[in-house]
């Protein structure tokens, strides 16, 4: 059987010819010593580790070791690249990776039972001499499999040799910013031997790697391994990427569309936010976003959402501004949200319930599971819905109330800088349940009413619309005249009243509108004012695409999306959206519904056979989390039981299955990842990307992708990319060059995965990003 191709985390080998004599020398001298020993009968080595024969039983019959443990990587697919330096400095550990070349090449059966106990003597650092002087360097030249499987993180029993990727003698050689924690050092190594009934098999690996690109069966292309090798053996591959420290007004809060202010100076208008949008430049920068001062490892969730380092975000002015309405105060050296806002004073959670008990319709955490909230402060309101079951999607735009946005973040609620001012928003048509604005000031009522309905346009029919606004509960002349023009404004969208209630606790209202299921409102309007939009308008088309003041009919044919209400959560997380047809094909070859659900099946053993335990992450740590290339969005369906939430991007140039994402009770945005994200640096702990990097790299630089993924994770952020074998050595290759650890990587067919974290370590040499200066 073809094996997997190996890879060491420093991207090294060593070479064959070596390794391959020196085993050989070993397994002659074993066999010496075996025949002339008078005490042991023939075929018994009693002198040898225990694990040497369990090993050995593995080898012979792989099939039945792996019958009932299909995992993401195969067992031979993950491997260390540290090798070569480790035998530069006298290690002996040219065995293994001589050893798995000739498994890999040697297709006879002779010769793969002739590998496999050679490889059964490496592994028990017996290959490189006598048994005697093996177990002397034991504990420095351990196998891939013994060391991989002593990483302290690794609590699965699949963690072994599948993902950790660091050899004990690694851990001494290596450059500081690459050592593994000690207490992945010094885990037991009985463990090499008695996990390896859980590895991952060559014959169930990842589905998702075999449908997203065409594979070569069970052998890897001359292209591919020439590539890699060269790449591994270039001492100065990390050295060709040369990062400078961006020099801009925003300095540790620079976020590239949003802070072009030499386009922002050449706007013909600001009356309508045109200067909050995305003004991106030609360009997206390579050089890397500074850290605040004192920057700390963020507090974990459900600490965050009440405390954070004030350090990290340094700002005070809305604490001096919205301190008496409970949205954030200066305590000490943290900040503290008491989970206050200016329409909940005296708490989230009671507000949260008095829109329930308003509209008990409304559901929280059944019907209800997507909301947007639009001008959402600190994001308190979102916060607290996570304990009703509802993920909020806020947005509200950068500096108009400083920091608002890269508060909510940093505290662990989903956030993104945004607007509504001249296009529409980022996300598909019919998919929020519920739209939330809090005294959000925006004005709904004015030309047309073009933002309302672009509220109407994303808002499922039969949908809510919660409007809690002075203009609700207050007689004050201005609030009366809103009130009435937006009276006359809904009554024309068709959407019906359904309550208006008051808080006594909090003294604010709530008005509670209802989007309409059917067209018979549109067509006996009197009036077509606002207009119906025209029939070629299409209300999924969104990138860049400039605000309509006009209304999209409802669809009514059972088969197509927003016709029906989907299932109550968490129903609706597993189950095909009734409007994916058989007839059509999905993303991966199947049947829409199939693809689907096969999809779904993958990423759950993914995840919990590799990523939760095989990559050494400590899950407790991880809050936010962003798929940078989501599809149907199984990934994120698949952290379901974690404290996590998931940011889904889906790119402009993907296959639009983003209203899926949200069909099934998550969420998402579109994007071009040629462009920054609409968000704070430092806002991620984890960043997901599955053969993202390849398909950009055909339009825009990699190292400006490599620099925006730098900028938006946190240090000791992670980031997960599976992709092509070239462009995951080039990845790895721009990671290191940042000083980023290498946690674990491996290719097999062409196909290839790494995990990283992101240190804070930042360049000396500074580059003045001249658009981005005041």
């Amino acid at each position: 059987m073809a094996q997997g191709k190996y890879s060491r985390v420093d991207g090294k080998k060593s070479s064959c010819s070596t390794a391959t004599i020196v085993v050989v020398v070993g397994v002659c001298l074993v066999a010496v010593w075996m025949f002339m020993s008078s005490s042991a009968a023939p075929g018994q080595t009693p002198d040898l580790p225990a694990a040497t024969e369990t090993k050995q039983k593995v080898t012979a019959n792989p099939s039945s070791q792996f019958e009932d443990n299909s995992g993401d990587l195969p067992d031979d697919a993950v491997k260390d690249e540290g090798n070569q330096e480790t035998t530069q400095n006298g290690g002996d550990s040219n065995s293994e990776e001589s050893n798995t070349n000739e498994v890999e090449t040697n297709t006879n059966t002779g010769d793969e039972s002739s590998s496999n106990d050679e490889k059964s003597n490496s592994e028990d650092g017996n290959a490189n001499s006598d048994s005697n002087e093996g177990e002397k360097s034991n504990s420095s030249d351990t196998d891939s499999n013994e060391s991989e499987s002593s990483n302290s993180e690794n609590t699965d029993s699949n963690s072994d040799s599948n993902e950790t990727g660091k050899t004990d003698s690694e851990d001494e050689k290596v450059k500081p910013d690459e050592k593994v924690e000690k207490e992945e050092e010094k885990q037991t190594e009985e463990s090499s031997g008695e996990n390896k009934t859980e590895d991952f098999s060559a014959a169930t690996q990842s589905e998702i790697l075999k449908e997203t690109n065409t594979q070569n069966g069970a052998f890897s292309t001359q292209a591919a391994e020439s590539a890699s090798e060269k790449e591994s053996q270039s001492p100065s591959s990390s050295k060709n990427y040369k990062w400078k420290t961006c020099n801009v007004t925003a300095g540790p809060d620079y976020i590239p569309c949003l802070d072009n202010l030499e386009a922002i100076r050449h706007l013909h208008g600001r009356s309508h936010y045109e200067h909050r949008e995305r003004h991106c430049p030609d360009e997206s920068p390579t050089c890397l976003v500074p850290l605040p001062e004192g920057y700390k490892t963020s507090i974990k969730w459900p600490r965050s959402r009440e405390q954070i380092w004030y350090s990290n975000v340094p700002h005070t002015k809305l604490a001096a501004v919205k301190g008496h309405q409970n949205w954030v105060k200066v305590t000490g050296e943290y900040l503290t949200f008491p989970g206050g806002g200016t329409q909940f004073k005296n708490g989230a959670l009671h507000y949260i319930d008095f829109i329930q008990n308003s509209l008990p319709d409304i559901a929280w955490g059944k019907r209800t599971r997507v909301i947007l909230d639009v001008g959402c402060g600190v994001a308190s309101f979102g916060g607290y819905l996570f304990e009703r079951d509802v993920v909020a999607m806020s947005f509200a735009p950068k500096d108009e109330h400083e920091a608002q946005v890269q508060f909510a973040l940093e505290r662990g609620i989903p956030a993104i800088s945004a607007v509504m001012g001249t296009i529409r928003l980022p996300f598909p048509s019919k998919v929020f349940d519920v739209v939330h604005c809090a005294r959000c000031r925006v004005p709904w009522h004015i030309e047309g009413g073009k933002l309302l309905l672009e509220l109407n346009r994303m808002l499922r029919p039969g949908g809510y619309f919660v409007w809690s606004a002075t203009p609700v509960y207050q007689n004050k002349p201005e609030d009366v005249e809103i009130w009435e023009a937006m009276s006359k404004l809904t009554k024309a969208m068709c959407w019906e009243l359904v309550k208006v209630n008051n808080d006594k606790l909090n003294e604010v209202g709530a008005a509670i509108y209802r989007k309409p299921t059917t067209n018979e409102c549109y067509e006996s309007r009197q009036q077509n004012e606002p207009p119906l939009c025209e029939s070629k308008d299409d209300p999924d088309a969104i990138w860049n695409v400039q605000l309509q003041a006009c209304i999209h009919k409802v669809p009514v044919d059972s088969s197509v999306r927003g016709s029906e209400w989907p299932k109550t959560w968490p129903q609706r997380l597993e189950s095909p959206p009734y409007w994916l047809k058989s007839s059509e094909v999905g993303v991966y070859g199947k049947s829409a519904p199939e693809d689907f659900t096969a999809d779904y099946e993958n990423w759950k053993r993914v995840v919990s056979k590799s990523y939760l335990n095989g990559l050494g992450i400590d899950w407790s740590s991880v809050r936010n989390v962003m798929d940078m290339r989501a599809i149907y969005g199984g990934f994120a369906a698949a952290l379901r039981d974690l404290k996590v939430w998931v940011m889904n991007v889906v790119p402009v140039d993907s296959p639009d299955t983003l209203p899926i994402i949200y069909e099934r009770g998550l969420f998402g945005i579109y994007h071009n990842w040629c462009e920054s994200f609409s968000t704070y640096p430092r806002t991620y702990d984890l960043l997901h990307a599955d053969h993202l990097f390849s398909d950009v790299k055909k339009r825009c630089k990699l190292q400006s992708l490599m620099a925006e993924v730098d900028r938006i994770l946190r240090p000791e952020g992670k980031l997960i990319v599976r992709d092509t074998v070239e462009t995951i050595a080039e990845v790895e290759s721009m990671a290191k060059s940042m000083q980023w650890k290498v946690r674990m990587t491996y290719n097999k067919d062409n196909e290839g995965m790494l995990c990283v974290e992101k240190t804070l370590w930042r360049p000396t040499e500074v580059e003045t990003v001249a658009y981005a200066i005041e």
